[in-house]
Order: C-alpha cells, then sequence, then structure tokens
C-alpha cells in the first residue's frame, strides 16, 4: 500500500471516513456486480438548485476518497424520479394553462411548453444534465420511466407484489390513520387517462404479480406490476431503488433523517442490502431560516457564480456538511479568501495534511496554485475607494502593487477583480454609510497622513501597517480595535475591513493620504 493510502486510511476528514465505511461492506471481497455504486437522487418537476450540486459535488468527494482507498471500480448514477405525477402546474413555465389538462400524468408523458423535448420531463432531465456537465462532473443519467417501462425494475416489483403485505406493515406505522384507510405502495397508470393513480388497492395477486383497483369513476381495472403500468410510492420506491440497482451509498438532507430506518427495511424486505447513507444538514438564509425553492430565500448557484468561482462553492460545500450553515451573500467574500488561503498552503503541506486541505476534496488530484495575490477582501475595498466600474480599474492598482502581476499570469486574480467589482455594486455600496471622526479620532487620523506622507522607506505591507498600529497606540487607542474600526467607518463606511496596511499599500499613499483627507472634511458620506 502506497504512503498515499496509509495517509488515506488513517485520515479525519469526513470524505475518508465515509468512503471507509463504503469499503468495509466489502471486507471479505469486492461486489459481485464488479464496482461500488453511488448515488444521488433528483425530482424533475423543477430546476436544478444549489443544493442539487452540494449533493452531487459532495458524493464526489466521497467517490474520489474511495478511490484513493481501494481499487474497486466505481460509479455514481444521478437517478431523475422523472415518472412521478405532476402534481400542479409551474408558475415559470409558456402556457400554463395548456399543462392543466395533464395533471398527475408522469412528467415524462406531458407536453413539453418549452417545445424542445419529446416531455416535460425530458426537457427537466436535459436541464440536470446540462447542469451537472457544466461542473465537470463524472456520472451516469438513470431515469425511472427508462427503468420502469424497460423492465430494469420488473423482478424487484414483482418481489414487492409476493412480500406486499410485509411491505404494508413497514409503511402503515408512518401513517397516519386516515391515510392507511386508502394507502398502497403500489400507483398504477390509468391506461386511458395515462394518470398517476392514487387509489386503494383491492387485490395484489403475488402469483400473478398484478393489482386490480377501482378508478375514479369506479370502474375495476387489473393490471400486472411490470412494464411500467404501476409506480411504487416515493418512500418505498427510495428503498425499492436500494435493492434493484443494489446501491451502496447515498446523501440527503436531514429532512430526509426520519424516512431512513422506512428506505432501510423496504430495501431489505425487496431482498437488497441496505446503503451506507450519509445526512446532510440543511441550508439556512440570513436570518437562520431553512432555505425554500419555494420561498426563494437564500442564494441561488446562479447567484453565487455571479459573485465567485464554482471552486469556491465546492470549497463551501465541503465545510462540515453535519453543521447547518448560512447560505447568504456575505459569506461569498470569506469562501473565497479561506478557498484561497488553503489552496498556498497545500503546496507546503506532507501527504496527511493534503488529505485533510478541503481543497484536495474540491479538485481530486489536481489542486491548482493560487495566484490570488490580492485577497477578494482587499478587491472589494479597493472597488470601493476606487470607485471602479470594471476590471481594469482594479488592474491599475493591482500592478502598482505586484508589477509582475497580469491578467493572463494570474487568472484567478483576474476573475475575483470582475467578481469584486459586481459584488461591490450590488452589495456594498448599497449599505455603506459613513460617519465623521471625533477630536481623537480625527488627530490620530490627522497624525497618520503626515507620517505617510513622511514616509520614505518600503511600502510593503508590513511596514506600513506598523505605522498605522503605531499611530493608533500612541493616541491612546486601547482595545486597538477601536482605532481600525474607526478608520473603517470614516473611510471605507463600513464597520470591519482588510489589514489597513496592506490596503495602503495596494491603494497607494497619495491616494490614502487624499482619501483620509477627504474623510476628514466630511466629503465620503
Amino acid at each position: 500500500m502506497s504512503d498515499l493510502r496509509d495517509a488515506a486510511m488513517n485520515s479525519k476528514a469526513w470524505p475518508f471516513e465515509e468512503a471507509r465505511r463504503v469499503l468495509k461492506r466489502y471486507e471479505s471481497g469486492p461486489p459481485e456486480k464488479g464496482h461500488v455504486l453511488f448515488e444521488t437522487g433528483y425530482g424533475p418537476s423543477g430546476l436544478p438548485h444549489i443544493g442539487t450540486f452540494g449533493e452531487v459535488a459532495r458524493t464526489t468527494m466521497i467517490r474520489r476518497a474511495f478511490e484513493v482507498i481501494s481499487d474497486i471500480p466505481t460509479r455514481l448514477i444521478c437517478f431523475s424520479d422523472d415518472m412521478d405525477g405532476m402534481r400542479k402546474v409551474p408558475d415559470n413555465v409558456p402556457d400554463p394553462e395548456g399543462l392543466k389538462a395533464h395533471l398527475q400524468k408522469p412528467l415524462t408523458d406531458v407536453p413539453d411548453p418549452f417545445g424542445t423535448h419529446e416531455s416535460f420531463g425530458h426537457h427537466n432531465n436535459a436541464r440536470l444534465r446540462a447542469f451537472l456537465d457544466a461542473f465537470d462532473f463524472e456520472y451516469e443519467f438513470v431515469s425511472a420511466t427508462d427503468y420502469y417501462r424497460s423492465g430494469r425494475f420488473d423482478e424487484t416489483l414483482l418481489r414487492a407484489a409476493e412480500r406486499y403485505d410485509a411491505l404494508m406493515e413497514v409503511m402503515l406505522k408512518s401513517l397516519r390513520e386516515e391515510r392507511q384507510q386508502t394507502y398502497s405502495i403500489f400507483l398504477p397508470i390509468h391506461p386511458e387517462t395515462g394518470r398517476v393513480l392514487y387509489v386503494p388497492i383491492k387485490h395484489v395477486d403475488a402469483k400473478e404479480g398484478t393489482v386490480t383497483f377501482d378508478d375514479e369513476s369506479g370502474r375495476e381495472w387489473t393490471l400486472p406490476v411490470t412494464g411500467g403500468n404501476v409506480k411504487l410510492q416515493w418512500k418505498p420506491d427510495f428503498g425499492a431503488r436500494w435493492a434493484a440497482l443494489d446501491v451502496d451509498f447515498e446523501m440527503y438532507g436531514k429532512d430526509h433523517s426520519t424516512n431512513t430506518p422506512i428506505y432501510d427495511r423496504i430495501c431489505e424486505i425487496l431482498g437488497g442490502r441496505k446503503p451506507e447513507h450519509f445526512t446532510y444538514e440543511l441550508f439556512l438564509d440570513e436570518k437562520g431560516e431553512k432555505i425554500s425553492k419555494s420561498k426563494g430565500n437564500g442564494l441561488t448557484i446562479d447567484e453565487w457564480l455571479t459573485y465567485a468561482s464554482t471552486e469556491s462553492l465546492g470549497y463551501y460545500m465541503y465545510q462540515k456538511p453535519k453543521t447547518a450553515k448560512r447560505l447568504s451573500w456575505d459569506v461569498i467574500p470569506k469562501t473565497v479568501d479561506e478557498y484561497h488561503q488553503q489552496l498556498r498552503a497545500y503546496a507546503d503541506q506532507d501527504a496527511e495534511k493534503r488529505l485533510a486541505n478541503p481543497v484536495y476534496h474540491v479538485h481530486g488530484h489536481n489542486v491548482p496554485a493560487s495566484t490570488m495575490v490580492v485577497s477578494f477582501a482587499m478587491l472589494l475595498n479597493l472597488a470601493s475607494v476606487s470607485g471602479a466600474e470594471d476590471k481594469e480599474t482594479l488592474w491599475g492598482f493591482i500592478i502598482r502593487y505586484a508589477p509582475d502581476a497580469s491578467p493572463e499570469g494570474n487568472p484567478d486574480l483576474d476573475a475575483a477583480a470582475g467578481f469584486a467589482v459586481r459584488y461591490y455594486e450590488d452589495f456594498v455600496k448599497p449599505h455603506k454609510v459613513f460617519r465623521e471622526p471625533d477630536e481623537k479620532e480625527a488627530a490620530a487620523m490627522r497624525d497618520l497622513a503626515a507620517r505617510l506622507q513622511a514616509h520614505e522607506g518600503s511600502q510593503d505591507d508590513e511596514t506600513l501597517q506598523t505605522i498605522v498600529f503605531a499611530v493608533g497606540k500612541e493616541h491612546g487607542f486601547d482595545p486597538l480595535r477601536d482605532w481600525f474600526k474607526a478608520l473603517y467607518e470614516v473611510l471605507l463606511g463600513a464597520s470591519q475591513g482588510p489589514r489597513f496596511g496592506g490596503f495602503v499599500a495596494l491603494y497607494g499613499i497619495d491616494e490614502t493620504v487624499a482619501l483620509i483627507e477627504r474623510g476628514l472634511n466630511g466629503e465620503l458620506g
């Protein structure tokens, strides 16, 4: 075993901990199917969202970790439950009235309102694949409709008919008494209307593999459970899928956690082995409320990628998946800078520390070098004081600060400069609040301006920070953070900001002196 594998087998990074759980399933020998199967699920009634990205990204991290500690081949499937009936017409589609006639039909039987695919389900599946492909995920797409109608699920469905009573016993325990009266694990597809029917099942014939029921008009029908004539309710479907596909690992949100024993038991009754599962905490908005697609609270993936890179989002997804995290605008700058700090640290780390570094799990074996010679937080403050409306303005300051930097040689810095201008305009500028300094603060700022103007030595971050620090100390600021807070509030219109010496080095001494004078004259508000 290589040094890397040895380190991975002992790593406390959560993807390796999960990967070791999966490997333990096969300590007595490799799987008969010849590979380890990771799965993520998707409901195609809406567009992919940031949760979809997080689920596939995190599963990919565990899959990569598994491939370090084992030679067993792996697969990742993204399963679309596109045979689900359309329960309501979405608001954001053309001609919503025209879709009303297709309510309760499987999504793959509903006409595509956009006119680009053979059905609404196919349209949304295409959006999902395009979404995943845009992030270069390695996966295989699986359609529930294809698997039900092609017979891939027939063996499991026949077994469900044979073990119907045992499956119903599991499900009925989880339902309210009123729901128990009409519930069945099987949902027939009406032979004439094509609708998914939520009706009581009068009889299940295990020998023939059929179900008998009355439709809404009272007519009796008998249908085979095979060939796509029925589908399973979503909870039984979850466990049945694990059994049919021999899934080894699936993660899902905390809102599914109470159903885990149900999924597991369904899988076992149908002859499968329950997979390893990982329950992650949900995202919260700035008010601490659960993010909801219907509410529209919190960040969307498109919004994140308007202001920061895909890699920074991957880094955010890596962090403490079992802890609820706020997903709001103000997490972006901090996440971007932390991501680049970890990239810089990675270059000098040994194997053990590299495997614990989040960027290893974001990038796999190909961790790039960071070329961010200026932090994102600093770029935001530079955009603020310079009034930059494009990244070219910021580059004028960057090149003076770091003469060897260039848009071509520092592509992540170039991208970040563009992101910073956008972020500043949309989120910082509208909330800036300047104040005038009090007498003590004004005296200290005049002193700072004079010392900067008289300074003839090195203009590096540390030297300039020492000057700023000394002024605050000599003017009696205790604690010193009150001095820096005054600088931020008077000169930047914010209660916190960058290391001020680094800011002066980037913005320029003459420019900073002029900024202080404007602040003292009350010209910034």
